[in-house]
């Protein structure tokens, strides 16, 4: 059973990806629903959470009829069986294995897993490792024994699979980013002051309306320096792809997340300037039609503003929807990109 935060928050986003590893009970009503079930949510007060159907019954609730918690399809078995499989081995899996243990080609099975979870579980494994990683790495243990711990088989694998991704070192995992150096700047632009923050690897803080203080907070343990002369050259490209929106792939990124946001994020450098998609077109995207607010979520989760263009996402019926940097500034964005 996993801790009642992380229940309730897949609750709240209404996450498929836990569907069969709990039950949600409400107490009041006395009903007991899947994670992912899209009846309105309870007060916390209210639930407690089971392991299964069985234990809620032997609790006194009953199913319930609109999610049909205990009717779990083959393809949902097979896909959840995969991610025990996944979860409990050292070293990542063949897909062939895989398949063979739930019965499926292997072809077959690749797209029943993408179209639950939203990653190939290749890519799942991965972004299991890194994860496990990154929790082993914010403790206070040595960084190698936290990558074997991970499942790696040695430090060269775990930079190796994470090159691109992890930005920072691994011991700047710890504490905030302690050991990492962090150029930043803020600079004027058509749409307001605008913060720019990067590691040796990219861009890790794009935002409007901050400056150090608001930094800190993001990155408590790093050495934070005003940028220099490196810095600028990059910095110029990132002030060019704000005030005249093109291709800007090129410019180098240091982000993290967890496998869903990352999976959100790379769906929304997808989307061409000058064009939108609604939060469920997003959440279609990455193969979980049902989980929108998840996607909302992590639509907003993004650091790097304008660069994962989280403002080219608008609400299902035509307006805008939210920004974390005003409706101003996202409206401003996109005209510019429109023209």
């Amino acid at each position: 059973m996993i801790a009642e935060d992380d229940a309730w928050s897949a609750v709240l986003a209404r996450d498929k990806a836990f569907d069969g590893r709990f039950v949600t009970g409400v107490l009041t009503t006395g009903i007991y629903c899947r994670p992912s079930c899209a009846a309105r949510h309870p007060a916390r007060s209210n639930v407690r959470f089971f392991a299964n159907g069985e234990a809620a019954r032997a609790a006194g609730l009953r199913a319930c009829k609109r999610c049909l918690p205990d009717d779990v399809s083959r393809d949902e078995r097979a896909v959840l069986a995969a991610i025990a499989a996944i979860k409990a081995a050292e070293q990542p899996l063949a897909l062939a294995a895989l398949a063979e243990e739930t019965g499926y080609s292997p072809a077959h099975f690749q797209r029943v897993f993408t179209r639950h979870t939203g990653l190939s579980p290749t890519a799942y494994a991965r972004a299991l490792m890194a994860e496990r990683a990154a929790e082993a790495l914010s403790g206070e243990g040595r960084v190698t024994d936290a990558i074997y711990a991970a499942g790696y088989s040695g430090p060269s694998r775990f930079y190796a699979a994470n090159e691109g991704r992890l930005g920072m070192t691994a011991s700047a995992w710890a504490k905030g980013g302690k050991g990492a150096v962090i150029q930043w700047a803020v600079v004027p632009t058509s749409l307001g002051a605008m913060l720019v923050a990067a590691t040796v690897k990219g861009v890790c803080r794009l935002s409007f309306g901050e400056g150090r203080e608001a930094l800190e907070k993001r990155f408590p343990a790093a050495e934070l320096i005003e940028g220099g002369e490196a810095f600028s050259a990059l910095l110029e490209q990132v002030v060019a792809a704000v005030e005249q929106p093109g291709d800007f792939a090129h410019i180098p990124l240091d982000v993290k997340g967890t496998a869903f946001q990352e999976a959100v994020w790379r769906e929304l450098r997808r989307i061409p300037a000058g064009e939108t998609r609604t939060y469920a077109q997003l959440a279609a995207a990455v193969g979980r039609p049902k989980a929108v607010r998840a996607a909302g979520s992590a639509n907003g989760a993004n650091n790097v503003a304008v660069l994962i263009p989280c403002h080219r996402v608008i609400a299902t019926g035509g307006g805008l929807g939210g920004y974390a940097y005003g409706l101003e500034i996202k409206r401003k964005l996109l005209e510019k990109e429109q023209k």
